[in-house]
């Protein structure tokens, strides 16, 4: 009999590809979240109802990006997880917890988006603030009992003082793992998904026969639907397919331990790419915030304006024509 561990795939790949994504997706995701909660907070006072879920929104992605780092650690000591099993459990509801909570969010807002536009006058001051909270807790809510059964599952096990922690579970388990990421991938991925592309799919109809809808209303929800395209096509639909994909022919394997999978060795390298662009999300996400909140794009414009003043103050200064002290005084 066969070994079923399949030594012909390289895991090296994993601890090749993924830290170099992390780190990308750590330093640009904190820093892009961090300036739109900020932007989001100062304007406290004036929150919407679609702020509201973007605040979560960006919530979610630093929860996420907070558990970055022991995942770099991981996988640049190839695959030995040193942080102990409750650690690990908590890393993967984590990150659950972002993906699945950016899905529903980002769906909230789809929906907002097409209360507004195809039913401005029956939710005209029906829809407030506090139920969009309420609406965000109820979310939150769905997304942990999603996410909880998750936490259930194995996902260390240590061979030779080596610890490995799995983004779903052993091998002895991956059949029941199956059933359930399937239901899963179901209700918290594909149902939204429906729910958005049916929504943006009516404002579009709406946008393009209405001569008399604000051209600015018209790009932003034409951004935002290209945004919401990008963020699934490239983050979360080839992750799942792939997911359950690879779980399928380690279900395949297990059951014929004499006999190799010829497509697992594709399937398993295209997840590992997958995961790293699952990941994404939480740096791709803060463009939400340019077609969301009025303000951001204003300020963005005004930094980058500083920016080149800056910039060309200094190489100013550095040519001798003007003397630095006097350029500081007239700005």
């Amino acid at each position: 009999m066969k070994n079923h561990s399949c030594p012909y795939i390289s895991f090296d790949f994993t601890s090749r590809f993924l830290p170099p994504v992390f780190i990308l997706v750590f330093i640009i995701g904190l820093a892009a979240n961090g300036w739109g909660l900020k932007s989001l907070l100062q304007k406290w006072k004036k929150l919407g109802n679609v702020n509201v879920f973007v605040l979560n929104l960006g919530l979610a992605d630093i929860l996420y990006l907070l558990t970055l780092p022991f995942l770099m650690v991981y996988y640049f000591r190839k695959s030995e997880w040193i942080f102990g099993d409750v650690f690990c459990k908590i890393t993967r509801f984590c990150f659950n917890l972002n993906l699945y909570g950016s899905i529903g969010f980002l769906t909230c807002i789809s929906v907002y988006r097409y209360l507004a536009v195809v039913h401005p006058v029956r939710v005209m001051g029906r829809l407030t603030v506090t139920h969009s909270v309420a609406i965000s807790v109820m979310v939150w809510l769905l997304v942990g009992v999603q996410s909880l059964p998750d936490m259930f599952y194995v996902k260390t096990t240590y061979k030779n003082n080596t610890g490995k922690c799995f983004d779903t579970t052993s091998k002895d388990y991956v059949e029941d793992y199956l059933k359930y990421s399937l239901g899963w991938t179901f209700t918290g991925f594909l149902i939204p998904l429906l729910i958005t592309l049916g929504c943006y799919g009516h404002v579009i109809v709406v946008l393009c026969r209405t001569n008399t809808t604000d051209k600015v209303l018209k790009q932003r929800c034409l951004k935002l639907l290209f945004i919401l395209i990008l963020l699934f096509s490239v983050c979360y639909i080839p992750y799942h397919v792939l997911k359950n994909l690879t779980l399928y022919a380690r279900v395949l394997s297990n059951q014929k331990t004499d006999t190799k999978i010829p497509w697992e060795p594709t399937v398993f390298g295209a997840h590992q790419i997958s995961r790293g662009l699952v990941c994404l999300n939480s740096a791709l996400n803060p463009l939400v915030y340019l077609h969301t909140v009025e303000n951001i794009p204003a300020q963005l414009r005004q930094l980058l304006q500083k920016t080149r003043q800056m910039f060309n103050c200094r190489c100013t200064s550095h040519t001798g024509r003007v003397p630095v002290a006097q350029n500081v005084d007239e700005v």
